[in-house]
């Protein structure tokens, strides 16, 4: 992978918070990847939690954080560089996630956009919608949002009755989706619909580019408690036309495409549930460093050092769990990865919800007071425990594939 465009002489030594719980590990990261942990650690801590907090409270996007590493090349460190990427892996750009999270400004939309979209397109899209969106979505000037779940199918992607027919050369999709993010702010959607076959009727998984602004397509914000610059939407398509073009791959080969940006999903997810669990642990450590109630500080008490020791230990084998998921997906072992991602979203989602429940504890009152911040993360720590699929469906998945178990849905 090129090496980032800001490079590790440039950064300065981390704060304390996120020296205390920086990663260390036994799976020794490339001077490379350490650089960029670096870089991306010190842009994120230039506006953090305050800024991002701030951008979520008045319900707008997180604009200069996103456009700036997007120049910084952070954005598309995972497409190829002959679009304008760097040329990296998932890898590459979980640790971009991670260390923004960690620094207070876990941007949910690196998930979708450069991610899933970007990863699809790059697998799978013709030359020229490669060269339309690429480009854009590594450098932060285009988003793309991602349209899958719906009202009736929920984590169940085999009931989706989003519906994409022929019409002469075009496609006429309609259907609803719900719980898509970042609408307002994205130029296009990438719709998970399904193909009708005119010989045997049987629905087929497709994959379709759809701007915003395409007649039919309405979308409309879901009031959510979460507190983040990307609202919720749920979506109408109401035969939404669109030229054969905006058919990403083939129509027969929907499953194998849909996998591939559902992996990286699961990964990014897991490096976002990171960045929250960081964050947090880093603020409660320093809190416990200096409160002092009876003779010495709060952390010197085994009641709250031990809790806080234990969440270490379950962030850092959710981070080697992580890495191991995007080695495996970086080599091309989808199989491999399948199972690894879903168990890395599963690890970094409990240890992000007890790291911020304990960090919460640790600050008593203070810990639900908009000064700190962790309040918030309460909330936002449920994400990767529900999306984007639930606890329940991944042991499910580990009980059946991992272990062999007979299948119980």
């Amino acid at each position: 992978m090129p090496a980032p465009r800001t490079t590790a002489a440039s950064a300065t030594s981390a704060t304390s918070a996120t020296a205390a719980v920086a990663p260390q590990g036994p799976l020794v990261e490339s001077s490379e990847r350490q650089a960029l942990r670096q870089a991306v650690g010190d842009l994120g801590r230039r506006y953090g939690s305050a800024y991002y907090l701030a951008k979520a409270r008045a319900g707008e996007p997180a604009d200069e954080l996103w456009s700036e590493a997007g120049k910084l090349g952070y954005l598309g460190v995972n497409l190829p560089a002959e679009y304008g990427g760097g040329g990296g892996g998932i890898a590459d750009l979980a640790i971009v996630l991670e260390e923004l999270g960690t620094a207070g400004c876990p941007l949910l939309l690196l998930i979708v956009s450069p991610a899933i979209c970007g990863t699809v397109i790059a697998r799978y899209g013709t030359d020229e919608q490669k060269q339309r969106w690429l480009p854009g979505l590594a450098d932060g000037t285009r988003r793309m949002a991602f349209g899958i779940t719906e009202p009736d199918a929920g984590s169940n992607s085999h009931r989706i009755s989003t519906v994409a027919r022929r019409d002469g050369e075009d496609w006429l999709l309609s259907g609803r989706k719900v719980f898509i993010s970042g609408i307002d702010h994205c130029d296009a959607v990438l719709f998970v619909a399904r193909t009708e076959d005119a010989r045997t009727g049987k629905l087929k998984p497709a994959l379709f580019v759809v701007p915003r602004e395409t007649p039919g397509f309405e979308y409309r914000p879901i009031p959510m408690e979460l507190v983040a610059p990307e609202k919720q939407f749920q979506v109408f398509l109401d035969d939404v036309r669109l030229p054969a073009d905006a058919l990403v791959g083939d129509e027969n080969a929907g499953l194998l495409q849909l996998f591939a940006g559902l992996n990286p999903e699961r990964i990014m997810t897991a490096a976002f549930s990171l960045g929250l669990a960081r964050q947090a642990l880093g603020k409660a450590v320093d809190y416990a460093k200096t409160r002092t109630v009876w003779d010495t500080p709060i952390g010197a008490h085994q009641g709250l050092a031990h809790p806080l020791a234990q969440c270490a230990i379950e962030i850092e084998l959710a981070r080697l769990m992580t890495q191991k998921a995007a080695h495996l997906y970086d080599a091309g072992d989808d199989l491999g990865a399948g199972e690894a991602a879903n168990m890395a979203k599963y690890a970094a989602g409990e240890a992000a919800a007890r790291t911020v429940d304990q960090a919460v504890q640790t600050l008593g009152g203070n810990g639900l007071t908009q000064e700190y911040g962790l309040g918030a993360l309460l909330a936002a720590t449920r994400v990767g425990r529900v999306a984007p699929v639930s606890r329940e469906m991944v042991l499910n998945y580990v009980a059946q594939h991992t272990l062999g178990l007979p299948r119980s849905y």
